[in-house]
């Protein structure tokens, strides 16, 4: 049996405490070696689950030990770039939460960086590790509900906490960057399509997006998306064909919000369910990752995908300003 990768985390924020870390020590292939963080109390809650983590006191120490072989990241928005540079310059696969950049030219370094390193570096987007995400890609592929018209989606949570990150300028927060990264990228994920021209109206706080309309042209669809920080909790897709219609009813947060469920609409009102109780994709993320690493073989979500969402991010910024 091929050895387990050794995964390093970079700082002990909540979620990867709370999903990433987990799902790290629990993945086939993978092992939860080491922590960094000064903290001995978020040091703990990952003991609580890892007893024989390892804790660095400082990025660089863990960046520095010859047992990890790769390191998840799940530092604040702006500090993305630097973090995966450096640890691709230390010999370290790299799994980097979303936004992996706060504009996609700096992608394009990181690119550069990974090719010339040899290492994998891509970006933390768990969802298209999920089936039900590739089920909907073969659903729309194989013309189950005809011909693709329209793609709609929505993505919202309430928060006002004003000492949250993710409301923060100076640290990359906002809607778009936090959870447009979903709306856009499973609509790309799907169709294989980037959109020829886009139109947003956006409501800014203290410097940060709050509250954003979405409509885009693609080749072959109009697309339409409202992600906000401000609204009630929602989240769902829907593909709308000649022929019927595919509805992602927990698309983004698969266990959390809700149980993975499409509901597939063809004529004469039928309505098709198909459910996905048990999968857990931050693991089949890691678990993906692993092999990719450990096999070399191509991963599912490399960094040129995440250039193309976060080029929808740039262009919906961008039409906003011009209004």
């Amino acid at each position: 049996m091929s050895r387990a990768i050794n995964w390093g985390i970079l700082g002990a924020a909540n979620f990867a405490r709370e999903h990433m870390g987990p799902a790290i020590h629990a993945a086939k292939g993978a092992r939860l070696a080491a922590l960094a963080t000064s903290s001995d109390d978020k040091a703990n809650g990952f003991k609580a689950f890892c007893p024989d983590i390892l804790v660095h006191s400082s990025y660089d120490n863990l960046l520095a030990d010859p047992k990890i072989d790769a390191v998840y990241i799940p530092l604040p928005n702006h500090l993305h770039v630097e973090w995966v540079r450096k640890a691709l310059k230390a010999g370290k696969h790299v799994l980097c939460e979303k936004p992996v950049a706060m504009q996609a030219d700096e992608i394009d370094g990181l690119i550069a960086l990974r090719d010339a390193t040899g290492l994998l570096a891509a970006e933390a987007y768990m969802i298209v590790h999920h089936p039900q995400w590739h089920r909907v890609k073969q659903l729309v592929e194989t013309g189950a509900i005809g011909k693709l018209v329209h793609v709609e989606g929505v993505f919202s949570y309430y928060n006002d906490d004003m000492k949250n990150i993710r409301n923060q300028a100076d640290t990359g927060g906002g809607g778009l960057r936090d959870i447009g990264v979903y709306t856009f990228g499973s609509a790309r994920f799907v169709t294989g399509e980037e959109p020829a021209a886009l139109r947003a109206q956006i409501t800014f706080e203290n410097g940060v997006d709050t509250i954003a309309h979405v409509q885009a042209d693609f080749p072959s669809f109009s697309y339409g998306a409202t992600v906000s920080t401000r609204m009630f909790i929602r989240q769902e897709m829907v593909f709308h064909g000649t022929e019927g219609i595919v509805k992602v009813n927990v698309p983004f947060n698969a266990g959390v919000f809700g149980m993975a469920e499409l509901e597939i609409h063809q004529p004469n009102m039928a309505v098709r369910h198909e459910r996905f109780p048990q999968v857990n994709h931050y693991v089949e993320q890691v678990q993906n990752f692993s092999t990719s690493v450990r096999d070399g073989v191509d991963y599912p979500c490399p960094l040129e995908f995440s250039r193309g969402t976060q080029r929808m991010i740039d262009m919906a910024f961008a039409a906003a300003n011009k209004d």
